[in-house]
């Protein structure tokens, strides 16, 4: 039964942000501006006040900015969180007693009425708030309550008195009112409890652009490519403009059942196996490929990287090829079939014989778990601060809470990757459970209608405070058949819209040259897929997109509206197949993009502007300059005539010159 001593009238309900009623932390950026509201009410009709409590991590005393009445008894308030790591908040409601008191007294000197007891309370109200005011400050207050208790002018007589009234300007003095709102004392508060988490990560977290590269394949025609020789593709990779270099597994790769070129289960003697079979008598997965390299090389590879602006990302993948010192040292770890024999890896149809998956209901969980972290840990040694994990939703969730929350505890800056293609609560619920970042259904959806639902999704709703989407336009796995069938300016088509519509987007390499050649009809397969064999590339190949690519990075980089996604708005235009989409924010330079969705043919329509989401006045006439094309139009109003041809630029990237 709770206790009737609560003291305290003041009820606070419905704050934001908050997951699943604080179970999970809502995600921001260091320097963001995070908005706090809340409902906040009490019995009677008495003046309230609240302020944000905050602090972040290592702080012992809270920080606080006061909060404003919206409407309908919802307050809001914002702080903003300076450095990365898990941050508290939490909301305090308040009677202020003077203000009520203030405004009672306005009423009734406007109404004529006697208020010589009245002055005497509001003398009461500033004597008991003494303590709580700054003690450069308190003389003031004392002139004031001295003043309150002087004699009405005529004491022989009971009557009214006015505005001019010594006592009532003294009462009223804006300075005095502003010192009981800054100072008052707040007994009988209401604190909420517990307090919200906030993870903090910085802004590569939110806002970057990764580009997947094998090692193994940066060698010359024929030969096993090295650290060394991926070190020469970094100043590639980073004139087009890309943040964050993504390596798939690089550790020993098993030969007990090795596919071969284009899966298949007879492999030649030369064929190089695939990367997420892990492990071999040479190590596992804190070992490297010793055709790449040594350690060293490995740590080399990462200096180089950084000195080119670049991360490094390394894969993640929680499974072992059979040649696994696992197997052998820790045979408790793997689901063991009737026959006492390891079960391989299945997505049926499709089977893995070269990949044998962790049992996470294993009797050692304890040694497992370690274990695995302990990879990271090893990793991260090496410089390595970003992660892509491979298939999380097939391993123990309540494994990820515990190991990303632990390695953040210990190394905040750590970004993950979730790679799961799989039903949406699932990846939401990784999303919740710590990673950083996750993989989406973007690939799939290719017309207007699609993509406008699902970016309404991930922007607009509880989604976007816990889930940030990267959109990778392909993946060793995934080539859609959009790429497939529509050439050249499919592949530009899909690179403006997961570069500008998601912060985070990514490529496989490959990309820049157009690859869309499937192992087979209706497969989403490569033919001579990378995964199973080395591939060389000529990267300034005729026809290849890097300086689009390097167009598309550089605008990402320089307006910052493109950072976000929670500011995204769409704009109506009257062909299927164009779609219009902008982002805004305040004091920043909008820009509106518009795509043609068509890569076989050019499209004509009429566009409708938002005019009030890009900040403009109705009929006012602006400039838009495009930046892909160099052209500047003159625009008036809402409406503007577009047409795309996908076979000179299948899109319009404008910048609003107010």
């Amino acid at each position: 039964m709770k206790s009737f001593l609560r003291r305290g009238h003041v009820l606070i309900e419905s704050v934001e942000p908050q997951v699943d009623c604080g179970r999970y932390r809502a995600k921001a950026v260091a320097g963001d501006e995070i908005g706090v509201s809340a409902d906040i009410y009490r019995d009677g009709p008495s003046v309230l006040a609240a302020a944000v409590r905050f602090r972040g991590p290592g702080d012992k005393k809270w920080s606080e900015e006061r909060m404003t009445h919206v409407d309908n008894d919802r307050w809001a308030g914002s702080f903003t969180p300076d450095r990365i790591g898990v941050w508290e908040f939490a909301v305090e409601g308040w009677t202020d007693r003077f203000a009520t008191w203030r405004r009672d007294l306005i009423k009734r000197v406007e109404a004529g009425q006697d208020v010589d007891v009245e002055l005497q309370e509001g003398a009461q109200i500033l004597e008991g708030h003494l303590k709580a005011i700054p003690a450069p400050e308190r003389n003031r207050v004392k002139e004031a309550i001295v003043s309150l208790r002087l004699p009405a002018s005529d004491a022989s007589q009971k009557r009214a008195v006015g505005f001019e009234d010594p006592r009532v300007k003294s009462a009223l003095d804006e300075n005095i009112a502003e010192l009981m709102s800054a100072h008052h004392n707040r007994s009988g508060s209401t604190i909420t409890k517990p307090t919200l988490q906030l993870t903090v990560d910085r802004e590569l977290a939110r806002f970057g652009a990764w580009y997947e590269l094998f090692p193994r394949s940066t060698g010359r025609p024929g030969e096993h490519g090295t650290f060394d020789t991926a070190a020469e593709e970094l100043p590639r990779v980073s004139e087009m403009g890309f943040d964050v270099v993504y390596l798939p597994p690089i550790h020993p790769i098993g030969t007990t059942y090795r596919k071969g070129r284009n899966n298949t289960l007879e492999p030649e003697e030369s064929d190089v196996g695939v990367p997420w079979a892990i492990g071999s008598p040479r190590g596992g997965h804190t070992a490297i490929h010793p055709d790449l390299g040594t350690l060293d090389d490995f740590r080399r590879f990462v200096k180089e990287s950084e000195r080119h602006g670049l991360e490094v990302a390394l894969d993640f993948a929680i499974q072992c090829s059979p040649d696994h010192p696992w197997v052998t040292e820790h045979p408790e770890w793997f689901v063991h079939r009737s026959d006492g024999s390891i079960r391989h890896a299945e997505n049926p149809p499709k089977k893995y014989q070269d990949i044998y998956p962790i049992d996470f209901d294993t009797g050692d969980r304890e040694g497992l778990w370690t274990e695995l972290k302990g990879i990271l840990d090893f990793w991260i040694d090496t410089g390595v601060k970003i992660f892509r994990v491979d298939n999380p939703h097939t391993k123990a969730l309540p494994f990820w809470e515990w190991a990303i929350e632990s390695i953040k505890d210990e190394h905040p800056d750590v970004i993950f990757l979730s790679e799961a293609f799989t039903r949406p609560k699932v990846m939401k619920g990784l999303a919740k459970l710590g990673f950083t970042q996750s993989y989406t259904y973007f690939t799939w959806r290719n017309t207007k209608d699609e993509l406008t639902e699902y970016m309404t999704e991930l922007s607009a709703g509880d989604t976007a405070k816990y889930f940030r989407p990267n959109f990778f336009a392909n993946t060793p796995d995934i080539l859609h058949e959009y790429l497939q069938t529509g050439g050249r300016p499919a592949f530009k088509i899909r690179l403006v819209l997961a570069a500008l519509l998601s912060p985070a987007y990514g490529i496989y390499s490959g990309y820049e040259l157009g690859e869309n050649t499937p192992v087979a009809p209706g497969s989403e397969e490569y033919l001579d897929s990378e995964k199973y064999q080395l591939v060389h590339r000529d990267y300034e190949a005729e026809g290849n997109l890097n300086r689009f690519i390097t167009r598309i990075n550089r605008m990402r980089r320089a307006y910052p509206v493109l950072h976000h996604l929670t500011n995204l708005r769409f704009h109506e235009v009257d062909k299927p197949n164009l779609m219009a989409f902008s982002k805004s924010l305040p004091g920043e330079t909008p820009v509106l993009v518009v795509v043609n969705l068509n890569p076989y043919h050019w499209e004509e329509g009429m566009l409708t502007l938002d005019l009030d989401a890009l900040g403009l006045d109705p009929w006012a006439t602006f400039k838009v300059h495009d930046l892909i094309s160099d052209e500047t139009y003159e625009w008036q109003g809402s409406q503007a005539y577009i047409r795309l041809d996908p076979f000179n630029e299948p899109a319009h990237v404008f910048r609003i010159l107010r």
